[in-house]
Protein backbone atom coordinates (compact mmCIF):
# COMPACT_ATOMS: atom_id res chain seq x y z
CA UNK A 1 0.00 0.00 0.00
CA UNK A 2 1.39 2.77 -1.15
CA UNK A 3 1.00 6.06 1.80
CA UNK A 4 1.18 9.46 1.18
CA UNK A 5 1.96 12.32 3.75
CA UNK A 6 0.68 15.64 2.96
CA UNK A 7 1.64 17.32 6.39
CA UNK A 8 4.09 19.52 8.03
CA UNK A 9 7.15 19.02 10.35
CA UNK A 10 3.67 19.51 12.93
CA UNK A 11 1.40 17.40 11.76
CA UNK A 12 0.95 14.71 9.15
CA UNK A 13 -2.17 14.37 6.40
CA UNK A 14 -1.73 10.64 5.62
CA UNK A 15 -3.34 10.05 2.10
CA UNK A 16 -4.36 6.34 1.78
CA UNK A 17 -5.56 4.30 -1.71
CA UNK A 18 -9.38 3.13 -1.41
CA UNK A 19 -11.19 1.10 -4.63
CA UNK A 20 -10.76 4.36 -7.12
CA UNK A 21 -9.71 6.68 -5.35
CA UNK A 22 -7.93 8.11 -2.01
CA UNK A 23 -8.50 8.46 1.70
CA UNK A 24 -6.96 11.48 3.14
CA UNK A 25 -6.61 11.45 7.12
CA UNK A 26 -7.18 14.11 9.04
CA UNK A 27 -6.59 18.08 8.02
CA UNK A 28 -4.05 20.25 9.65
CA UNK A 29 -4.19 23.86 11.25
CA UNK A 30 -6.18 26.16 9.76
CA UNK A 31 -2.77 27.72 8.23
CA UNK A 32 -1.44 24.81 7.07
CA UNK A 33 -3.74 24.62 3.78
CA UNK A 34 -0.99 26.41 0.95
CA UNK A 35 1.28 23.50 2.42
CA UNK A 36 -1.01 20.94 1.96
CA UNK A 37 -2.29 21.71 -1.71
CA UNK A 38 2.05 22.02 -2.56
CA UNK A 39 2.49 19.07 -1.06
CA UNK A 40 -0.69 16.98 -3.07
CA UNK A 41 0.61 18.74 -6.10
CA UNK A 42 3.64 16.83 -6.18
CA UNK A 43 2.05 13.48 -5.72
CA UNK A 44 0.21 13.75 -9.09
CA UNK A 45 -2.93 13.25 -7.57
CA UNK A 46 -5.62 15.08 -8.32
CA UNK A 47 -8.09 16.88 -5.60
CA UNK A 48 -10.98 15.51 -7.42
CA UNK A 49 -9.18 11.89 -6.65
CA UNK A 50 -9.80 12.51 -2.44
CA UNK A 51 -13.28 10.59 -2.12
CA UNK A 52 -13.05 10.88 2.07
CA UNK A 53 -11.67 12.75 4.55
CA UNK A 54 -11.35 10.29 7.64
CA UNK A 55 -11.65 12.97 10.93
CA UNK A 56 -9.93 11.17 13.68
CA UNK A 57 -11.46 13.66 15.77
CA UNK A 58 -12.03 17.48 15.78
CA UNK A 59 -9.13 19.17 17.07
CA UNK A 60 -7.71 22.55 15.51
CA UNK A 61 -4.58 20.66 13.96
CA UNK A 62 -7.05 18.02 12.22
CA UNK A 63 -9.70 19.75 11.23
CA UNK A 64 -8.28 23.49 10.86
CA UNK A 65 -8.72 23.40 7.02
CA UNK A 66 -11.75 20.96 6.14
CA UNK A 67 -13.82 23.40 4.94
CA UNK A 68 -10.99 24.28 2.56
CA UNK A 69 -10.91 20.42 1.07
CA UNK A 70 -14.34 20.16 1.19
CA UNK A 71 -14.10 22.92 -1.12
CA UNK A 72 -11.71 21.66 -3.59
CA UNK A 73 -13.70 17.80 -4.13
CA UNK A 74 -16.48 16.20 -3.39
CA UNK A 75 -15.23 13.95 -0.52
CA UNK A 76 -17.42 13.15 2.45
CA UNK A 77 -16.28 12.90 5.74
CA UNK A 78 -15.69 9.98 7.73
CA UNK A 79 -16.19 10.87 11.95
CA UNK A 80 -17.76 9.57 15.25
CA UNK A 81 -21.24 10.82 16.04
CA UNK A 82 -19.77 12.84 18.88
CA UNK A 83 -17.08 14.76 16.34
CA UNK A 84 -20.29 16.95 14.32
CA UNK A 85 -21.11 19.13 17.23
CA UNK A 86 -17.69 19.80 17.72
CA UNK A 87 -16.96 20.72 14.37
CA UNK A 88 -19.87 22.87 14.55
CA UNK A 89 -18.48 24.37 17.73
CA UNK A 90 -15.19 25.27 16.03
CA UNK A 91 -12.88 25.20 19.33
CA UNK A 92 -11.34 22.16 20.69
CA UNK A 93 -13.21 20.42 24.25
CA UNK A 94 -10.72 21.47 27.22
CA UNK A 95 -11.79 18.79 29.50
CA UNK A 96 -9.50 16.77 30.76
CA UNK A 97 -5.64 18.12 30.88
CA UNK A 98 -2.17 18.06 29.91
CA UNK A 99 -0.50 14.19 29.99
CA UNK A 100 2.73 16.01 32.12
CA UNK A 101 4.62 18.51 33.59
CA UNK A 102 6.43 19.04 29.77
CA UNK A 103 2.71 19.13 27.72
CA UNK A 104 1.80 21.40 30.41
CA UNK A 105 5.09 23.36 29.95
CA UNK A 106 4.27 22.63 25.92
CA UNK A 107 0.28 24.25 26.33
CA UNK A 108 1.57 27.63 28.20
CA UNK A 109 3.66 28.04 25.85
CA UNK A 110 1.06 27.79 23.12
CA UNK A 111 -1.00 29.94 25.00
CA UNK A 112 1.87 32.70 25.56
CA UNK A 113 2.11 32.90 21.46
CA UNK A 114 -1.55 33.19 21.38
CA UNK A 115 -2.27 29.62 20.34
CA UNK A 116 -3.80 28.88 23.47
CA UNK A 117 -7.79 28.75 22.14
CA UNK A 118 -7.62 26.08 19.81
CA UNK A 119 -10.24 27.67 17.69
CA UNK A 120 -10.71 26.42 13.98
CA UNK A 121 -13.36 27.18 11.60
CA UNK A 122 -16.70 25.37 12.16
CA UNK A 123 -17.94 23.41 9.79
CA UNK A 124 -19.95 25.49 7.11
CA UNK A 125 -23.58 24.54 7.04
CA UNK A 126 -23.28 23.79 3.28
CA UNK A 127 -21.15 20.82 4.11
CA UNK A 128 -23.30 19.08 6.83
CA UNK A 129 -24.85 16.78 4.42
CA UNK A 130 -21.48 15.56 3.41
CA UNK A 131 -20.88 14.50 7.36
CA UNK A 132 -21.11 10.35 7.46
CA UNK A 133 -21.35 8.70 11.24
CA UNK A 134 -19.65 5.74 11.91
CA UNK A 135 -22.59 4.58 13.38
CA UNK A 136 -24.77 5.45 10.79
CA UNK A 137 -26.37 2.94 7.33
CA UNK A 138 -24.72 5.20 4.65
CA UNK A 139 -21.20 4.56 6.48
CA UNK A 140 -22.10 0.70 6.10
CA UNK A 141 -23.42 0.82 2.91
CA UNK A 142 -19.91 2.18 1.50
CA UNK A 143 -18.45 -0.60 2.04
CA UNK A 144 -15.10 0.73 2.60
CA UNK A 145 -11.53 -1.66 2.92
CA UNK A 146 -10.21 -0.59 6.64
CA UNK A 147 -11.69 -1.17 9.50
CA UNK A 148 -12.88 2.03 12.14
CA UNK A 149 -11.65 1.26 15.15
CA UNK A 150 -12.76 3.79 18.39
CA UNK A 151 -10.36 5.13 20.28
CA UNK A 152 -11.79 7.45 22.87
CA UNK A 153 -9.31 9.12 25.89
CA UNK A 154 -7.26 11.85 23.79
CA UNK A 155 -11.16 13.08 23.06
CA UNK A 156 -14.79 11.33 23.43
CA UNK A 157 -14.80 11.10 19.48
CA UNK A 158 -11.69 9.74 18.88
CA UNK A 159 -11.33 6.84 16.32
CA UNK A 160 -8.72 5.40 13.91
CA UNK A 161 -8.85 3.39 10.38
CA UNK A 162 -7.29 0.21 10.19
CA UNK A 163 -6.06 -0.77 6.42
CA UNK A 164 -4.31 -4.29 6.58
CA UNK A 165 -2.09 -3.93 9.72
CA UNK A 166 -1.47 -0.18 9.25
CA UNK A 167 -3.32 1.84 12.02
CA UNK A 168 -3.35 5.45 11.77
CA UNK A 169 -3.80 6.25 15.09
CA UNK A 170 -4.28 10.30 15.34
CA UNK A 171 -3.73 11.44 18.84
CA UNK A 172 -4.15 7.34 20.52
CA UNK A 173 -0.74 8.47 20.23
CA UNK A 174 2.31 10.36 19.78
CA UNK A 175 5.77 10.06 18.60
CA UNK A 176 7.73 13.68 19.32
CA UNK A 177 8.13 16.08 21.45
CA UNK A 178 6.40 17.72 24.22
CA UNK A 179 5.44 13.73 23.69
CA UNK A 180 7.22 11.43 26.42
CA UNK A 181 6.58 7.18 25.82
CA UNK A 182 4.12 7.41 23.03
CA UNK A 183 1.68 9.42 25.50
CA UNK A 184 -0.43 11.99 23.44
CA UNK A 185 0.08 15.65 25.44
CA UNK A 186 -3.74 15.89 26.18
CA UNK A 187 -6.11 13.56 27.15
CA UNK A 188 -9.71 13.75 28.07
CA UNK A 189 -10.30 10.66 29.69
CA UNK A 190 -7.23 8.45 31.34
CA UNK A 191 -9.78 5.02 31.62
CA UNK A 192 -10.60 5.56 28.44
CA UNK A 193 -6.92 6.53 26.87
CA UNK A 194 -5.63 3.40 28.49
CA UNK A 195 -8.37 0.92 27.29
CA UNK A 196 -7.36 2.18 23.97
CA UNK A 197 -4.21 1.47 24.05
CA UNK A 198 -5.55 -1.53 25.26
CA UNK A 199 -7.64 -2.23 22.51
CA UNK A 200 -4.91 -1.34 20.11
CA UNK A 201 -2.57 -3.73 21.54
CA UNK A 202 -5.22 -6.66 20.99
CA UNK A 203 -5.99 -5.72 17.51
CA UNK A 204 -1.99 -5.96 16.99
CA UNK A 205 -1.22 -3.71 14.28
CA UNK A 206 2.49 -4.00 12.69
CA UNK A 207 2.95 -0.19 12.07
CA UNK A 208 1.36 2.64 13.86
CA UNK A 209 1.03 5.80 11.77
CA UNK A 210 0.85 8.93 14.27
CA UNK A 211 -0.44 12.62 13.13
CA UNK A 212 2.80 13.60 15.00
CA UNK A 213 5.71 12.02 14.73
CA UNK A 214 7.23 9.25 12.86
CA UNK A 215 5.84 5.78 12.26
CA UNK A 216 6.28 3.22 15.17
CA UNK A 217 5.87 -0.27 16.07
CA UNK A 218 3.08 -1.85 18.20
CA UNK A 219 5.83 -3.20 20.54
CA UNK A 220 6.45 0.73 21.91
CA UNK A 221 2.89 0.82 23.43
CA UNK A 222 3.57 -2.55 24.67
CA UNK A 223 6.62 -1.07 26.18
CA UNK A 224 5.41 1.73 27.47
CA UNK A 225 1.50 0.68 29.14
CA UNK A 226 2.42 0.76 32.75
CA UNK A 227 3.43 3.88 32.24
CA UNK A 228 0.32 5.41 31.86
CA UNK A 229 -0.70 4.39 35.32
CA UNK A 230 1.74 7.35 36.06
CA UNK A 231 0.02 10.25 34.39
CA UNK A 232 -1.38 13.30 36.26
CA UNK A 233 -3.34 15.93 34.29
CA UNK A 234 -2.61 19.41 34.47
CA UNK A 235 -5.83 21.24 33.66
CA UNK A 236 -5.60 24.23 31.50
CA UNK A 237 -7.90 27.45 31.98
CA UNK A 238 -10.14 28.38 29.14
Amino acid sequence: MRIYNLGSRIVNNYLIPEKDGYVLIDTGYETGFQHFKKMLRKTGIKPGQIHYVFLTHAHDDHAGFLNDVLNMTDAKVILHPKAVERLQWGRNSFEGGCAGPLADFFCKLMKLFGRGEHKYPAIKKEYLSRLVTIDSKEFADLNLSFRVIETPGHTADHIAPLKGRALFCGDAAMNNLPSVKRVTIWIENVSQYKNSWRRILEINPKRIYPAHGKPFPVSDLRKYYKALDEVKLYPLLK
